[in-house]
């Protein structure tokens, strides 16, 4: 497949190609052309006219091409669902469900953006300036860059390209390196809806060299990035040499306090799907640390080692796979390396722990130590260590003792001590009796801390895309004594 540039499908200036790999079975499924500076150069030329088309279109105009968007991907959800599956790894009914809910997000930022509101701002409270007549509006940013992990592609690529788009912005998207090809599907589509020339791009290449050029040139007035921690921390001071606008949802370390009093079996169902057999556990807000108080540590921890040890691993393109492969082997391999690590330390493997290539078996350890890798990073992996507490204090300073901050759970049948804990849990969103690795397009999403900063939702992204213009009307009301 090759890229979008300029409002081309082109290859690379160099003529250079990076093939594409199912990650389970190691085969080429296509290639794509890797980018080099000069294309990425020529990119953000190309949208410096883009913008400007996209600044003259109504707001009724940019609702009825995201809703052509959405129409199109919704009709096309099998075709796009597979492929997504085969480049990325996570089971085809998972894929499918992305793909159909990137369509709702881009049906919910076309009807948001219709409501881009201004205000009427009195002045009269202000001695002087009683006479003046003041209002605010909101105006696009320009371009922006959308840089998309591997994860869930997809979804948030559509969480910043329909945002973007419905604020009459410019984008120019730079998919994941390794799972790009249904992306690259979606810009046809986009390219099929009508957007104006150059309103939207795609290249493909090396992250870090296109990323770092995208952050650093000043033709990019905001860079909205998913990403890890390193990568935002590279994106914030690079973009801080043209002081624009940067977004970022990046690592997290999401903490679930277990109460004694909870639903265990609901409990061990929500770590299942929120952990072990979602994304194949690669969720930047699934739960990541699992603390249990004492009285049920152990029999919460035998429910969820029967249900990890009943999920099926294996061939992602299967419709009864609960979980596939991860996106390559090197990080299956990491994974891997830090259970070891673990283990070696003192927990105790109650299921998987072994890796076959890029597959890793859903993996429940307990008696973890706090102080190991495992605990203390982010394990991209369908991994769930338990720690035992026995009062309240102390898994809330536990949960809290991270650098992270994207999201945290709790389970309990006492709602006010639920949320005294929602309200002591340093993280952007707590969920209450279910798994942390809780999304809903309408809601603010974002994290505290070194989980980056700014929100996502379709009522909330609008504000990050545009700027506010004050407007004054000076000695409008004459007659005001």
């Amino acid at each position: 497949m090759k890229m979008l540039i300029a409002g081309q499908w082109v290859e690379a200036s160099d003529g250079a190609w990076m093939d594409i790999r199912n990650p389970g079975t190691g085969k080429v499924i296509d290639r794509v052309p890797r980018a080099t500076l000069e294309d990425t150069r020529r990119a953000v030329e190309a949208a410096q006219a883009g913008k400007v088309a996209m600044r003259k279109l109504t707001a009724r105009q940019r609702y009825d091409m995201l809703i052509r968007v959405a129409q199109a991907m919704e009709a096309r959800v099998p075709e796009l669902g597979k492929l997504l599956a085969e480049e990325n790894g996570k089971p085809i009914g998972q894929t499918r469900a992305e793909v159909g809910v990137t369509a709702s997000i881009f049906r919910g930022f076309a009807e948001e953006g219709k409501r881009i509101f201004g205000r009427v701002m009195p002045v009269d409270a202000i001695p002087g300036q009683e006479r003046h007549f003041a209002v605010t509006i909101r105006q696009p940013l320009g371009v922006v860059a959308a840089i998309v992990p591997f994860n869930y592609p997809v979804e948030l690529w559509g969480h910043k390209a329909a945002a973007a788009l419905a604020a009459g912005n410019a984008v120019i998207s730079k998919p994941p390196s390794a799972c790009p090809l249904t992306l690259l599907k979606i810009a046809e589509i986009l390219e099929q809806a009508g957007l104006p020339n150059c309103a939207h791009q795609m290249i493909t290449g090396p992250g870090a060299m296109i990323g770092d050029y995208l952050a650093r040139t000043p033709g990019i007035q905001l860079v909205t990035v998913t990403g890890s921690t390193a990568v935002g921390i590279r994106i914030a001071q690079l973009g801080a040499e043209t002081l624009k606008k940067v977004h970022m949802e990046l690592g997290g370390n999401d903490a679930l306090i277990i109460l004694a009093d909870a639903d265990l079996e609901k409990a061990a169902t929500a770590v299942v799907l929120g952990r072990l057999a979602r994304g194949n556990g690669q969720i930047c807000c699934a739960v990541k640390r699992i603390f249990v108080e004492a009285p049920v540590y152990d029999r919460f921890a035998d429910l969820l080692t029967a249900k990890a040890k009943a999920l099926k691993v294996g061939d992602q393109l299967q419709e009864d796979t609960d979980v596939g492969p991860l996106i390559n082997e090197d990080a299956a391999k990491e994974v891997e390396a830090v259970v070891t690590e673990a283990v070696k330390a003192g927990a105790k493997l109650r299921a998987g722990g072994h890796r076959r290539n890029a597959f890793m078996e859903p993996t429940v350890l307990t008696d973890v130590p706090v102080d190991v890798p495992l605990f203390k990073e982010e394990t991209f992996g369908p991994v769930a260590p338990l720690v035992r507490f026995t009062s309240v204090e102390d898994a809330i300073r536990m949960a809290n003792d991270s650098p992270y901050g994207l999201q945290s759970a709790v389970f309990t049948q006492d709602i006010n001590k639920a949320l005294d804990i929602a309200y002591r849990l340093e993280a952007g969103g707590v969920i209450i009796n279910w798994s942390s690795a809780l999304r809903v397009e309408t809601l603010p999403f974002g994290g505290v801390k070194m989980s980056g900063h700014g929100r996502e939702g379709v009522h909330d992204t609008l504000d990050e895309m545009t700027d506010q213009k004050t407007i004054i009307v000076h000695n409008a009301f004459p007659a005001v004594e």
